[in-house]
């Protein structure tokens, strides 16, 4: 199990948590381990099963950590051992299955004897006490997750929201236990079946919240393991893990990118859908960055790596998508309520008993009050939020936005401003051809189509977006500080710096032509700023250019409200003010004077090229090199809120339904088994629907 060592001199690890059943599991586990000596903080998400713990390794370590955790009756893991479901788990609701099918196979025979007049003592004899016998372990082995959790929530003065459950599974096979002893009937088939079907729930809640958790784990999947260098006039082919930066690799139709890196030759359709949510492919050439994952479905590429294994971009997202799902959330109204609720049901239950009994008979009120603790089910309510969260943060991720927690992804729901820095986050941060003739660009394109240069790859893509072919140039020279020239076509040019914005091409006969070069907005900001904006959303552009070229800028992206000539502290102090009159601002920026603007808003996104100190201090990073994905966060925030909404309210109408119709005596135990997991369920369905539901409002 991986331990990272802190500057501070603390140590922490992350591990995985089975068993954890409910919200309140995870309270009690929080609470016990930072009352341990020597700890400095314990997360543990419910939506990922994981903890993230740091303690002071002269007070305690890792084992005794462990065995806390153990102590409460869950199982700690590393990491790259807890996917698979808990086969102890499986083995109990198996073995609680086979028992409940062959009593009520025994109890059929009690029935049909009823329905016929009787049957021989004996017989009926035999078939209870073999009925007790098949329900023995069942109640006593395969329920002791009930009374684990039941008895770990009492020792620890929390109302666990398995008391109720373990209380109807005791009270159902004592009872089953006396009525064997009298030679009466019992209910210990519904009991049997009870178990089988919570487990069969507890298994299907796990499965929902592993595929929760592991959305972000099949991003890294889609790197292949090797990868053709290029060495030469030859090529060999490599694991992944042994290309570094500068190592040339050659990619060919239908195979997936290795690392990321630029494209130093050839051209082709590129399909990054995983990564930006995007079905149509686009069309790279020299002088394109790629990312690892992406799939060349035509032509072919060598590309020049510049990154590798988990310092490529698809392994930062899986890592921050994984971070945040392991982050605790904001405590939910469903969190304070599980306790009450709990104390709620065993109120009714008592009340239910002593009431039934009072007026009807000892069997009916045992009937009613197991079907009251049975059917009442908190469980969905303290799922609705997590997993709604952790598909909403999936959905974002696959669209260009990594947000590190839940709370900064929740709270996109709550922005009333979104400003925008320029350079790099409006604008792409690079030159871009602004004013050029086709014949001429065609030329310098060809020239170029062999450089680096960022001046160089802003004129091969222009030529690119306006489908020029480009030329081949012979006998091509690049000076570092002068320029480029080359033949194309039989003649000479040469390609020189004519002034700040402008490069000039001039030819052996003396001809010459202007190409200007300018910041532009990216090609997706005014469609961006334009939804903000029809979502109610205040924009502003807040940027430390000069007043002119902010306006200019502003003006392409459809942005009316400009803040010029701001410095970092100016920009931390402009959203201080917007904060202090009540707005929630998000903040998008990529610049090493972002810093202090990211940090101080409700919600910082930082452009994944940006400086290293922006991406650390921002709440996500934009992987894309777009702004649409912001509006993509915004759209998966909704959606998650909507449907952990919808979650709570069908969770609280089911109970007061269902334990509404336990007391009347319209629910039989057997009954309320059935329902109690299929609220469960329906949350694991709808949040399972996020993905869904953001692809409908892309449409």
């Amino acid at each position: 199990m991986p331990v990272e060592a802190g500057q501070d001199g603390s140590v922490s690890a992350r591990l995985v948590v089975e068993g954890l059943r409910c919200a309140s599991c995870v309270w009690v586990t929080e609470k016990v381990l930072e009352r341990t000596e020597g700890v400095r903080s314990a997360t543990v998400s419910y939506a990922s099963g994981r903890a993230t713990l740091h303690w002071d390794p002269a007070r305690t370590d890792l084992g005794a950590l462990a065995r806390r955790i153990a102590a409460l009756g869950y199982r700690p893991r590393p990491l790259e051992g807890a996917t698979a479901p808990d086969r102890g788990l499986m083995v109990r609701m198996a073995l609680a299955a086979i028992g409940a099918l062959a009593i009520m196979g025994l109890y059929e025979g009690l029935y049909a004897g009823w329905w016929y007049g009787g049957m021989d003592p004996a017989f009926a004899a035999l078939f209870r006490w073999t009925s007790l016998a098949i329900a023995t372990p069942v109640a006593l082995w395969c329920a002791t997750p009930f009374y684990a959790g039941a008895l770990t929530g009492l020792r620890h003065r929390v109302l666990h929201m398995d008391l109720p459950v373990a209380l109807g599974v005791a009270v159902l096979y004592v009872h089953g236990l006396v009525s064997t002893l009298r030679q009466q009937d019992a209910y210990l088939d519904s009991m049997t079946m009870l178990v089988a079907l919570l487990l069969a729930g507890r298994l299907l809640e796990a499965r929902g919240r592993r595929r929760a958790a592991e959305a972000a784990t099949t991003l890294a999947s889609t790197v292949p393991r090797t990868a053709r260098r290029a060495l030469g006039d030859r090529v060999e082919t490599v694991p992944v893990e042994s290309l570094v930066p500068g190592d040339l690799i050659d990619v060919g139709a239908g195979e997936e990118i290795a690392a990321d890196g630029v494209a130093t030759e050839g051209s082709g359709q590129v399909r990054m859908a995983l990564l930006t949510g995007e079905s149509e492919p686009i069309l790279l050439g020299p002088g394109a960055r790629v990312v690892a994952g992406a799939v060349l479905l035509d032509g072919a590429l060598t590309v020049r790596v510049e990154a590798v294994g988990e310092a490529t971009l698809v392994h930062r997202m899986a890592s921050a998508l994984e971070s945040a799902g392991d982050t605790r959330a904001r405590p939910t109204a469903a969190d304070r309520i599980a306790p009450w609720f709990t104390a709620a049901t065993l109120a009714v239950a008592g009340v239910t008993f002593v009431a039934v009994l009072a007026l009807v008979s000892a069997e009916e009120a045992i009937a009613r009050t197991v079907a009251v603790l049975v059917v009442a089910c908190p469980c969905a309510l303290a799922l609705a939020q997590p997993l709604g969260s952790a598909a909403g943060l999936g959905a974002a991720a696959r669209r260009g936005v990594l947000l590190r927690s839940t709370d900064a992804f929740l709270g996109l729901n709550d922005v009333t401003l979104v400003a925008l820095d320029k350079t790099g986050t409006i604008t792409a941060g690079e030159p871009s051809v602004t004013g050029a003739d086709d014949p001429h660009l065609r030329i310098a394109a060809g020239l170029e189509r062999y450089s680096s240069h960022p001046i160089a790859r802003a004129i091969v893509a222009e030529a690119a977006r306006r489908d020029i072919p480009l030329p081949r140039a012979g006998e091509v020279r690049e000076q570092a500080g002068v320029g480029i020239e080359g033949v194309v076509d039989g003649r000479r040019w040469r390609l020189r710096s004519g002034g700040p914005g402008v490069v000039t091409l001039l030819d052996d006969r003396g001809g010459a032509a202007e190409i200007r070069l300018g910041d532009a907005a990216r090609a997706d900001a005014r469609a961006t700023v334009a939804e903000l904006r029809a979502r109610g959303l205040r924009v502003v552009l807040l940027t430390g250019d000069h007043a002119e070229i902010a306006r200019r800028i502003a003006g392409e992206a459809g942005i009316e409200e400009v803040i010029a000539g701001a410095d970092p502290e100016t920009k931390r102090a402009r959203i201080r003010g917007f904060q202090d009159v009540g707005e929630r601002v998000l903040f998008a920026g990529d610049g090493l004077n972002d810093g202090p603007a990211l940090a101080a808003a409700d919600v910082g996104l930082a452009m994944g090229r940006g400086a290293a100190s922006s991406v650390l201090v921002a709440d996500g990073i934009v992987s894309d090199e777009a702004l649409g994905p912001v509006v993509s966060a915004f759209r998966s925030a909704r959606v998650a809120a909507r449907v952990a909404r919808f979650n709570h309210l069908q969770s609280l109408a089911y109970n007061l339904v269902t334990v509404a119709a336990a007391v009347a005596g319209l629910v039989t135990p057997l009954v309320a088994a059935v329902l109690m997991p299929v609220s469960s369920a329906v949350v694991i369905w709808t949040s399972l629907r996020v993905e869904p539901a953001v692809r409908r409002l892309e449409r």
